[in-house]
């Protein structure tokens, strides 16, 4: 039996711990820091430096940490354990450059014939400047490194696009946006495909179509998502197969020629355009609230699968022996976000009921910024729940999905009410 790891606070690590605590071949998950809710599927632990999660892992002999969230794979946490000789997965920080820093991406794709957005790719405002000169309208202004999802601009002409790149070389973003990629503005329907990698060869590891507008009929700023559902109708086998052939596999292929091999989870963001798939951008970590449809209805061992990921098969890994299979119910999660998101809101608001939506048949509550203080469940963030329900079809998952909403008492929270309305539409 095997002791886990979990790194992270949200939803999507929330949804991890309670499919790997299923696993016949874990005793126990641990979480760091956690959540008011993944109290409910994992001892939460607060470990502070690498060094610490160093410590921790022998003390509690764990098998494997599991990486949750993008900063710390981008500044290198999986190698500084790998170091130590504990099973990690989630990829190095060369490798989490394919979302660590989209130049990099990009020029992977460029190197490797993987069908992708035309683009360009600036360190300097006056040459960004002059590459938007006769170009076609809209186009893609979009911050080089790491920007919570926020450093993304569509720009409907040549003056807000010259004032995206003034703001991100000012430091709108940080040091996200030193560098700049310029690409086309791709049209059709977007979709998120994820597959597990050990570094030589990828396994499809389902698929969902997520909903980034905050209100209603897709309208409003863009979020971190509102709501996800799996499966995507649009993605059929055939689809899936081009998918695997020409963008996920040659990028594994190619990173390897790199020498700096991907072991992990390639989450690829993609447009299916009538000319076919086209990525959009790669993410080396779950998705939220990807995962937490995906795991709902995700239907093998976790904890074998995320293993084989961690080592090559020179050194025992590998995915050729895994077993992947999901659910063929749908599934569907409606995030419940703070008032205010994704501007302000309010922190620290009483949040009742969670336990009576998932009393409800098929329905499961994920947290992802919430806290307990004095026995109270205590909003923490901007999303902060994501209510997630199995059904027979996704119009059937979505209403009771809604049905677990109802059953909890937040004044101070909001949802979307149509999520999946595209899916249920095309059915």
């Amino acid at each position: 039996m095997n002791n886990v790891l979990v790194i992270g606070s949200g939803g999507r690590e929330h949804a991890l711990c309670w499919r790997l605590k299923q696993s016949p071949s874990v005793r126990e998950v641990f979480c760091s820091p956690g959540n008011g809710g993944i109290g409910e599927d994992a001892t939460c632990v607060t470990l502070r430096s690498t060094q610490d999660i160093i410590h921790f892992c022998g003390e509690h002999k764990i098998s494997l940490v599991v990486i949750g969230p993008e900063q710390p794979l981008v500044e290198g946490l999986a190698d500084e354990l790998a170091e130590k000789g504990i099973p990690v997965f989630g990829p190095g920080k060369q490798a989490a450059a394919l979302e660590g820093s989209k130049g990099f991406m990009k020029n992977i794709c460029a190197k490797y014939h993987i069908p992708t957005a035309a683009y360009g790719y600036f360190t300097a405002l006056s040459e960004a400047k002059a590459f938007l000169k006769d170009k076609k309208y809209p186009l893609v202004v979009k911050a080089d490194g790491l920007a919570a999802g926020k450093g993304v601009i569509i720009a409907q002409n040549q003056k807000e696009a010259e004032e995206a790149l003034s703001g991100m070389f000012a430091g709108q973003f940080g040091d996200s946006g030193k560098s700049v990629v310029i690409e086309e503005f791709l049209v059709g329907e977007e979709v998120s495909y994820f597959a597990l990698c050990d570094g030589e060869t990828a396994i499809e590891f389902g698929y969902a179509q997520d909903h980034k507008r905050v209100f209603d009929g897709d309208e409003g700023p863009n979020t971190g998502g509102m709501g996800a559902y799996s499966p995507a109708p649009i993605m059929t086998p055939p689809l899936r197969e081009i998918v695997m052939q020409t963008i996920i596999l040659p990028t594994v292929r190619g990173m390897k020629k790199e020498g700096i091999p991907f072991r992990g989870v390639l989450f690829a963001g993609l447009m299916i355009t009538a000319d076919g798939p086209m990525l959009l951008e790669y993410n080396a970590r779950f998705g939220d609230p990807e995962t937490q449809v995906l795991m709902a209805r995700f239907n093998a061992d976790l904890f074998e699968a995320l293993l084989a990921c961690s080592k090559s098969k020179a050194d025992g890994g590998g995915l050729d022996k895994v077993k992947i299979s999901f659910r063929d119910e749908a599934a569907l999660c409606v995030v419940m976000a703070a008032k205010g998101y994704p501007g302000t809101y309010e922190k620290n608001t009483m949040i009742r009921g969670t336990e009576h939506a998932n009393a409800l048949d098929d329905v499961k509550v994920f947290h992802a910024g919430t806290e307990l203080k004095d026995e109270k469940l205590l909003s923490n963030g901007g999303r902060v729940l994501g209510v997630t329900a199995i059904g027979h079809t996704i119009a059937a998952a979505q209403a009771k999905a809604y049905q677990g909403v109802n059953a909890i008492d937040w004044p101070e929270g909001f949802c979307r009410r149509d999520i999946g309305w595209r899916a249920i539409k095309m059915a």
